[in-house]
């Protein structure tokens, strides 16, 4: 196959799938369930492998990339942020044919969701991210809301975003653990089976807590330069890179890519260096970003990239980076074989 113009994404097919089976052997190992987040890749192709390796089934951001990965055939699927809709059909027509659970935390929203059959429900914990969730004292009168609302509830669940910084994944897995296990008890002082507790980030994965029954890392698929940064994964465990092509070398020690923030995003996290890495050039910063250029400092580097160079970037983060491209292209041995369309991209309602 011959390669598309830059900028492009390339998916390294063998480090992928490393990935993938590294997470799936470590959650056999540790008796919980993967129920990975598609948010990362919105592909349909990783989804049917990460199926096949062993996963429960998928979490999904929004009801447009549930209705995109039922309609691929995925028949377990959890959508991880509560929702708020004015279109209840678009649920309905979704549990004629997948195991739909949404997401709780509040007793108006279940009541908003009231008269959809088959619909399952977690009740959503913060476990001190402070963004969505209810402390564990309030989970009952949520479940019991939605149970009187013919919501179908089966646990708790929490996502310990506060993983994202340098050192913080044990932390953040053992608040995990703490908040899951007290609103757990919390529901079944009220009388309710819990069967689900979830919780999980890429960071905080490897320490997944006692009492924890699944797990929903995204990243992991193909991490990027943030969870490089934050020592989670190996620079050989990178499977996505920018391809990107060195348009301008304007002035000794600078450099101009073809990749600016519509194909790398506009991340930045305070703990990585720059807009992205260049694996080939570790001394190089991506220190400024406009739409469609990337301005680079070579000047520490001692072989620095010339006008014309092809290089990869990594991106800082993987899952903004994939939802604004429309393809991305598959790498074995050093060619490029397979195409595949980012099926959920843009759908974010």
């Amino acid at each position: 196959m011959q390669p598309p113009a830059t900028p492009y994404l390339v998916i390294d097919a063998a480090v992928m799938d490393a990935n993938l089976r590294r997470m799936q052997a470590f959650v056999d190992e540790s008796g919980i369930a993967l129920r990975p987040h598609a948010k990362t890749h919105k592909l349909v192709e990783v989804a049917r492998h990460q199926l096949e390796l062993g996963a429960r089934g998928l979490t999904v951001a929004t009801i447009g990339e549930a209705e995109v990965f039922a309609a691929a055939g995925v028949r377990d699927i959890f959508i991880g942020n509560p929702v708020v809709t004015s279109t209840p059909d678009r649920l309905r027509a979704l549990t004629e044919s997948v195991r739909l659970t949404v997401a709780l935390d509040s007793v108006e929203g279940a009541r908003r969701l009231s008269g959809i059959d088959g619909l399952h429900a977690l009740v959503e914990i913060d476990c001190g991210l402070g963004r969505t969730g209810v402390e564990p004292a309030g989970a009952a009168s949520i479940a019991r809301a939605a149970s009187d609302c013919g919501l179908l509830v089966n646990g708790v669940f929490t996502f310990p975003g506060q993983s994202y910084s340098p050192g913080a994944g044990p932390g953040a897995a053992a608040a995990e653990a703490s908040a899951l296990a007290a609103a757990r008890g919390e529901l079944v002082a009220a009388g309710f089976v819990v069967e689900v507790v979830s919780g999980g980030s890429t960071p905080s994965a490897p320490w997944t807590g006692s009492g924890v029954t699944e797990t929903r890392p995204g990243v992991y698929v193909f991490n990027d330069a943030q969870q490089v940064a934050l020592g989670v994964a190996a620079p050989n465990e990178v499977a996505l890179s920018i391809r990107s092509t060195v348009i301008s070398t304007p002035v000794p020690g600078r450099i101009v890519l073809d990749a600016g923030s519509k194909v790398l995003a506009a991340d930045r996290p305070p703990y990585v260096t720059g807009h992205g890495l260049l694996p080939a050039h570790p001394d190089a910063v991506i220190d400024r970003i406009w739409e469609h250029h990337g301005v680079v400092d070579v000047s520490r580097c001692t072989n620095p990239p010339r006008l014309g160079d092809v290089l990869d970037v990594w991106p800082n983060h993987v899952c903004t980076a994939v939802n604004l491209s429309d393809e991305v292209y598959v790498r074995q041995g050093g060619e490029l074989v397979e195409r595949w369309s980012v099926a959920a991209r843009g759908r974010n309602r």
